[in-house]
């Protein structure tokens, strides 16, 4: 089995949703070949997706184009949309043209629908996974714009050509796709290697580890006063990091992403599904910046705020350095049992289910 698996770029949610299927998948099914598609660096895949594959460095989809990880590009994305459903009957058929060429068994998409509905016309089986879709997502968008109602007809042609859409806790219901079912959490736990990540940095003992996380999408506070906590030391972006308090840049402590998250006394982060459910694996708790224009928001931080400590903080506390007192907060609240991340053997079973 020749499995195409497409992971959209926007931002690294998504790899980190679908890279412990593809794992569980590859011990189920061990003589499973796996092509990859995604703008993703192959490293980033590499450092998540376990054993080999080949690496098509192309995005399958449009996503969103972000201003930064908070804020939507309307304008941009929209332009977007129009010219990759300009000519959509071209498109699909040329993408099944590429299935053919490939060798292509079967697809697992997470979550382009080009590659669905070309699946289709290529007479192959299809199966999406996320907790999103772009279906919804261009609706409460865009579903206004003039040429939307063609638009949002196509999308949904194309993931209803899909055999199953898995859709891992929490999700956003999404309950006019057709095929869909409901799959427990999904997640990679992360190591706790606490003592290792205080020594590597040179910390006391008494310091607490601040990570922050925006998904791999640019974003960064103003000004510097959010350094400048007691006892607090910061894991950030690399590009992040000023002259003043205890600020590192990730490439410094040595570790995956999610080792240093089990590793760390809180995460900082906007809503999305890795950040969250990572930390929840982890039992790490969350301060998670706003984002109400989201439409998958309400669902991902109802489930953490029943799953984990976890608390809202706005731009303005934290660039006033009112992040201090809100993690004092945090901490302060009772602690939470870690969520187990079952949905990956579930998924991966009813994968091997769905294609073979």
């Amino acid at each position: 089995m020749h499995l195409l698996v497409c992971i959209s770029h926007h931002g690294r949610g998504h790899l980190a949703q679908i890279a412990p299927v593809l794992n569980a998948l590859r011990v189920l099914w061990p003589a499973l070949r796996l092509t990859v598609r995604s703008a993703l660096p192959y490293p980033v895949l590499a450092e998540r997706i376990r054993g080999p594959f080949v690496h098509y460095a192309q995005a399958a989809d449009c996503g969103l184009s972000m201003r930064d990880a908070l804020r939507v590009d309307l304008d941009a994305s929209l332009t977007a949309y129009r010219d990759f459903h300009a000519q959509w009957p071209k498109r699909v058929y040329r993408e099944a043209e590429f299935l053919r060429a490939a060798g292509i068994d079967a697809v697992l998409s997470n979550v382009a629908y080009l590659p669905l509905a070309a699946a289709r016309v290529a007479g192959i089986p299809a199966v999406a996974l996320c907790s999103l879709n772009w279906l919804d997502i261009f609706r409460h968008y865009f579903g206004e714009a003039a040429g939307a109602p063609v638009i949002m007809e196509q999308m949904a042609a194309a993931y209803g050509a899909a055999r199953a859409f898995l859709r891992p806790t929490p999700s956003m219901p999404m309950a006019d796709l057709p095929h869909g079912r409901a799959v427990p959490p999904i997640a990679q736990r992360g190591i706790a290697r606490r003592q290792a990540l205080r020594l590597r940095l040179g910390l006391s003992a008494a310091a607490r580890i601040v990570l922050v996380g925006m998904g791999g999408i640019a974003y960064r506070p103003k000004g510097e006063d959010w350094q400048r906590g007691r006892d607090l030391a910061w894991l950030v972006p690399d590009d992040w990091r000023g002259a003043s308090g205890q600020v590192y840049g990730l490439s410094e402590a040595g570790m995956p992403f999610r080792d240093l998250l089990a590793s760390c006394d809180a995460l900082v982060t906007k809503p999305g599904y890795g950040s969250f459910v990572e930390a929840a694996v982890s039992a790490v708790p969350v301060l998670y910046l706003p984002r109400p224009d989201w439409p998958e928001t309400p669902y991902l931080v109802d489930w953490l705020q029943r799953n984990a400590r976890a608390a809202e903080i706005d731009e303005h506390a934290w660039q006033s350095a009112g992040i201090e007192a809100a993690l004092e907060r945090l901490w302060a609240m009772p602690p939470a049992q870690p969520v187990e991340p079952a949905g990956a053997q579930v998924a991966a079973s009813a994968l091997r289910d769905l294609l073979a």
